[in-house]
């Protein structure tokens, strides 16, 4: 599988793997619900790897993001790593104009993360 080798490479910077699963993502070489699947079972680092090379595909491409992969998204805002929210609130950012009956699910996840006592949540 593309995404363990990419993972395992101990070669790739954290900024080249990014760059790498998202170019995958927007040739479809790697779908988006393959990467959220591969993203669900991942450590923590791993899965904010993910979501940012989701959130880089989506900036040009918003439409790549499915609903279920929304979901997962909008879910990773309350995980316990500050990275994952982070890239997860980008990600919202960039595709939730798709989906306006999510918004209010991802406002409300999106407004408690406000309360977080670290600024890269806040």
């Amino acid at each position: 599988m593309l995404l363990n080798s990419l993972f395992s490479d101990k070669s790739l910077k954290p900024k080249e793997r990014t760059e790498q699963i998202s170019a995958a993502v927007l040739d479809g070489s790697v779908s988006s619900t393959e990467l959220v699947s591969f993203a669900k079972t991942a450590k923590d680092p791993v899965k904010a790897t993910c979501i940012e090379a989701l959130e880089f595909a989506s900036q040009t491409k918003p439409d790549i993001i499915s609903a279920p992969d929304l979901d997962f998204i909008i879910q990773s805002l309350a995980d316990k790593a500050p990275r994952t929210r982070w890239e997860s609130a980008k990600v919202i950012g960039n595709t939730i104009h798709l989906f306006p009956a999510k918004i209010n699910d991802a406002v409300k996840k999106l407004l408690d993360n406000t309360e977080h006592p670290g600024t890269v949540v806040r």
